[in-house]
């Protein structure tokens, strides 16, 4: 780990919903964090940015729109990752994929790079063989499945399944930095590491 940069996962969710969720991991102890329910999740984000201080960021929103927008391809609905994992549109995610790009325009300002995950497709990949709902009752049964699969140890359960998914962002990245990422799109339109 010390030979990797600082990163942090993000699931990140409705503005004021306290549905966007950080996971953190500092001397091998992972930490969670999430915003306050009618409370800003932009704000939130960017305060952790602050505290945190990573170099990059793995987030579950899209970051970049079809390629139909810019001439690349004839789809104005769904970029090539998309169709591939089966996520929705970020058309239709519109407000929430708007943004997430504007944060990470910010983060660029700051030398923080900002990658697109999406943590149902990690499930699907590291447990091909099971089919998981994200409810609050399955999220200690996915914890249980997912703890040999860290760097760690970690016994403290998630709260909800948000801070789940901020658990399985990291481990994107933590799969991205280690070069067993697998990227799922098209570099010029954009796409999302798994």
């Amino acid at each position: 780990m010390k030979d990797f940069p600082k990163f942090i996962g993000v699931d990140y969710g409705s503005k004021l919903a306290g549905t966007t969720a950080v996971c953190f991991c500092q001397d091998e102890q992972f930490h969670f964090f999430q915003s306050e329910k009618k409370k800003d999740a932009d704000a939130f984000l960017e305060g952790m940015i602050e505290r945190l201080s990573p170099k990059y960021v793995f987030l579950d929103a899209p970051l970049s729109l079809p390629g139909a927008y810019f001439g690349k391809s004839e789809d104005y609905f769904y970029r090539k990752g998309d169709r591939a994992v089966r996520a929705m549109s970020p058309m239709f995610l519109g407000g929430l994929t708007a943004r997430a790009m504007k944060l990470q325009s910010s983060f660029e300002k700051k030398e923080i790079q900002t990658l697109e995950v999406y943590p149902s497709q990690l499930l699907k990949v590291l447990f091909p063989e099971r089919v998981f709902k994200k409810s609050n009752y399955e999220v200690e049964v996915i914890f249980e499945c997912l703890k040999p699969k860290l760097p760690f140890s970690i016994e403290t359960l998630p709260a909800d399944s948000h801070q789940l998914d901020s658990l399985l962002c990291w481990l994107s990245g933590y799969r991205f930095f280690r070069k067993e990422g697998v990227f799922y799109g098209d570099e010029e339109e954009g796409g999302i590491w798994v």
